[in-house]
């Protein structure tokens, strides 16, 4: 389905998405770190690191540092990644 098939105002929502996507999924891992803080349970834990994982790949974080940050599953080291992304360059 090409963009010719969405009227002019959809075509300008789905622009502005993927042009804000980097601050989307931001968000997205900033309440994901709040989430692991809070939560209880193995099971929602392992679902919210899985989804953190998806957002650091679409943030375009090194697999490596991904990987590492799976293995120790230390939320704070989650949060320093986050505090990196945000911080101006």
């Amino acid at each position: 389905m090409g963009m010719e098939d969405y009227t002019r105002y959809q075509q300008g929502i789905i622009k502005r998405y993927y042009r804000n996507l980097d601050t989307i999924q931001l968000q997205k891992l900033s309440e994901l770190v709040t989430e692991l803080y809070l939560a209880e349970g193995e099971k929602k834990k392992e679902k919210l690191w899985q989804s953190a994982a998806a957002a650091m790949q679409k943030l375009q974080v090194p697999q490596s540092r991904i990987d590492h940050l799976l293995s120790k599953k230390n939320v704070e080291l989650l949060a320093k990644l986050l505090q990196e992304l945000t911080s101006p360059s």
